[in-house]
């Protein structure tokens, strides 16, 4: 049961909290948390916000974009360097829900949601990680599949930006937008004299935690970036997935049209 909320001021102070009781909870947003505290089903006696622990914005350097975790979808929307991503935040929620959720949240968020993790496991992003002895560096590919250790806070996000044209978002939901992901595609392709170099696939919907399709991008590289080459590769896709009956979608129809959006994310179409 609840019993307290506290607000710190600094990540040392939010550890500090978190240690003093096994039952602590992290909060930034709070639109994944507050529904599971309103079932009353949790075992949560102390909620722990970061929305005071300097950990919002955005910080855009020679190519680099280092996002602290606490930063709002919203935020995160309305920052020009970054309208790569703007197909992406559109599909996620109402504005209301932006204007709360944060980006290190949509880390630890149950698939099928998690649409912008999906885009970070894509563009190779990793993540600052403050711990009782120091901090760390971690892959968020890493973090969506294995989350972080206990008393570990992730403090901010960093990624390259991409190269116009080179990233690719696709998501099928029952709704055109604001709908939980039947399939999410994200994909970072380049080109080197036509053929597919650097390629990195990531999906989401099709699985218990974002994931990379390491079966297409292995069809994909050195390939033309052509409809023939792509449909193998967004067949090749299907041995990446495990997917999940849930309330929006079968195993059996996420795996049905897997393939069909890889395609239309890597073409555009």
């Amino acid at each position: 049961m609840l019993q307290a909320v506290s607000v710190p001021r600094s990540v040392a102070e939010a550890q500090a909290m978190l240690q003093r009781s096994e039952r602590a909870a992290i909060i930034a947003g709070g639109t994944a948390l507050m529904p599971l505290l309103n079932y009353g089903t949790d075992d949560i006696s102390t909620l722990v916000s970061l929305r005071r622990a300097g950990l919002s914005g955005v910080s855009i350097k020679a190519g680099k974009a280092v996002i602290g975790a606490a930063t709002t979808l919203a935020e995160l929307e309305a920052e020009q360097d970054l309208s790569f991503l703007h197909q992406a935040l559109d599909a996620i929620g109402s504005p209301t829900i932006r204007n709360m959720a944060t980006v290190g949240g949509n880390l630890f968020v149950k698939q099928p949601y998690g649409d912008l993790a999906v885009c970070l496991v894509a563009l190779g992003a990793t993540a600052g990680i403050a711990r009782p002895d120091g901090e760390r560096l971690e892959a968020v590919e890493e973090i969506v599949r294995a989350g972080v250790k206990p008393g570990e806070i992730v403090t901010s996000i960093t990624l390259e930006l991409p190269a116009p044209g080179t990233f690719h978002f696709r998501k099928a939901g029952r709704k055109a937008l604001n709908s939980a992901a039947i399939v999410t595609v994200a994909a970072f392709v380049t080109l080197d004299d036509g053929l597919v170099g650097d390629c990195r696939i990531a999906l989401g919907g099709v699985a218990r935690h974002p994931l990379r399709a390491l079966a297409a991008e292995k069809a994909l590289n050195g390939q033309p970036l052509d409809r023939d080459h792509v449909e193998a590769a967004a067949l090749a896709a299907l041995a990446d997935i495990d997917p999940f009956d849930d309330a929006y979608a079968s195993a059996w129809y996420r795996a049905s049209v897997t393939p069909v959006h890889v395609r239309r994310a890597l073409l555009n179409e």
